[in-house]
């Protein structure tokens, strides 16, 4: 039996387990450093790598969905909800 996984899903898998991986070696980095300072410095980038994964994943499966007819109006309003979390995150 074969199983068909979506590409546009796989993409989107992919891209978090990438975010994921990221997330976990940034927090072996913190514990070679033991340092409050770095660790900080640290956690700052990965205050860029979040909202980046989010946009590209959304992105993804926007264009996935779009393949399936979908109107400009609810994608303007997909972008709008995922621009309304990232003004909520960083305020």
């Amino acid at each position: 039996m074969f199983i068909f996984i979506e590409k546009v899903v796989l993409g989107m898998a992919l891209l978090r387990i990438l975010s994921g991986s990221i997330e976990i070696f940034a927090a072996f980095l913190m514990l070679k450093f033991n340092s409050i300072e770095k660790a900080l410095i640290v956690n700052s980038s990965l205050a860029l790598v979040g909202p980046i994964i989010l946009i590209l994943t959304t992105t993804i499966g926007v264009l996935g969905l779009v393949g399936g007819n979908i109107s400009v109006v609810k994608i303007l309003w997909i972008f709008l909800g995922v621009s309304c979390i990232l003004i909520g995150v960083r305020w």
